[in-house]
This record gives structure tokens, C-alpha cells and sequence, in this order.
């Protein structure tokens, strides 16, 4: 499965420069955030293939008109061929506004989502838009990570968190890292291309519930129609 996971930035080769094959066989695309719902919706209508994303700190137009045929995962488990993405929008909080969290409250959000966690027997990705506390973030406040995501990798061992919000001019800027659990940690910050090999690819519906399959299947209709 091909995935792209785009987040912070436009890029100027997959909107301005576009061309058929800098999409081609692209199974999802990701957004970590801070995007513009144009750019999300061109990507969406050139590729043909789901969008998932949650928002960013700076993604409060959001509100008044979110990216049209995309899917918003923000505290949600979405399955995709049996590829499961857990989000969680959103950078530390630093003012007041939306799409802000304190550590507290983040840990709040995770709570609130924990019985489809528990339902879905936990996630592959973990979709952010701030990384994790110690793993690819900043000393000041607007970009500090969040520890309880952390301890989500610890407890679920994902195989990606894909996360957003530092960018590369920020002057520490790292790809991809591994994290003590073993989730390969990726900054999706303008672009990248994630190949996940057949046999490290899920079992559709991997929960082997048939009860919460139909739940998934009922909740991503609901979200796609």
C-alpha cells in the first residue's frame, strides 16, 4: 500500500507543478494539518482515493468550510483495507483559540476515544498534527510535543505516528526516527511517500468483531456520503 502524508505546506510540485504521475498509485493520502482546504481537495479529486486528515493549530477556516470529499479522523479510528489510523488534531496549547490543547486536555481527547481503541484491538498509524513529547519537538510551547502520545505508542505499538506542525527550516529537522516502542516516527512536513510491504500490511477488518466491522462500516458511510 502507497501512502502520501502531507502536512504545514503546499507543495508546489503536487499543486503548482502537477502531473498524473506524482499520484499515481497512491492508495491514501494523509494530512497532519495546517493545509488549505483547496489543496486537500485538490489532492483528493486528483489521486481518487481516500483523504484522511485532522486539523492543525492553524486550521480554524476549518470551521467555516472544511475540505469538501475528505475525511476527518480527528479522535476517530478509520479503517482502510484493514489499515487502521487513530488521529489527533491539534498543537500544544499556547493561546487562547481552537485546536489547542493542554496536556490535560489531550489526554481528555484520548479517553474520550479509547472504547473504539479497545473495539478496534488498537491502531496502525497514529495521525497527528504535534509529535510526540521528546521525539522530533521544540523547547518553546507552540511547538512542544504532547507526552501522552508517548505513552499511546508504548501501550499500542503502532507501526507509524506521522506527524506535522515542526518545519524543516526550524533548523533540527529529521524525517523519520524510531521511537523506543518501535513506531517509526515520520514529519510528514510537505510531503512524503510511505510504502507499507504486503505482508506488514493488515487483514481487513482485523478485529475479527463482526459487531464492530459493522460499526466501522455504518460510521465511514456515515462520513463519506
Amino acid at each position: 500500500m502507497k501512502l502520501l502524508a502531507v502536512a504545514d505546506r503546499e507543495s508546489e510540485a503536487l499543486w503548482d507543478y502537477y502531473t498524473p504521475d506524482k499520484l499515481q498509485g497512491v492508495d491514501l493520502i494523509l494530512s497532519c494539518g495546517d493545509l488549505s482546504p483547496e489543496y486537500l481537495e485538490f489532492l483528493v479529486t486528483m489521486a481518487s482515493c481516500p483523504l484522511l486528515y485532522v486539523r492543525g493549530n492553524h486550521d480554524g477556516r476549518y470551521d467555516r468550510r472544511p475540505p469538501s470529499g475528505c475525511i476527518d479522523v480527528d479522535g476517530r479510528v478509520y479503517e482502510h483495507k484493514g489499515l487502521r489510523v487513530f488521529g489527533l488534531g491539534g498543537s500544544m496549547r499556547y493561546r487562547e483559540g481552537k485546536d489547542m490543547y493542554t496536556e490535560q486536555e489531550m489526554k481528555r481527547e484520548i479517553r474520550r476515544a479509547r472504547g473504539q481503541i479497545t473495539a478496534s484491538r488498537g491502531f496502525d498509524i497514529l495521525l497527528t498534527h504535534s509529535p510526540a513529547r521528546g521525539w522530533g519537538d521544540m523547547e518553546d510551547l507552540p511547538h512542544r510535543g504532547f507526552s501522552c502520545f508517548n505513552d499511546l505508542l508504548e501501550r499500542y505499538h503502532p507501526m507509524y505516528m506521522i506527524h506535522g506542525h515542526v518545519h524543516s527550516e526550524y533548523g533540527h529537522f529529521v524525517r523519520e526516527r524510531e521511537h523506543d516502542s518501535g513506531t517509526q516516527i515520520i514529519n510528514a512536513f510537505g510531503r512524503t511517500e510511505i510504502e507499507i510491504s504486503e505482508e506488514n500490511l493488515p487483514m481487513r477488518h482485523m478485529t475479527r468483531s463482526a459487531l464492530f466491522d459493522l460499526y466501522l462500516r455504518l460510521t465511514q458511510r456515515k462520513f463519506e456520503d
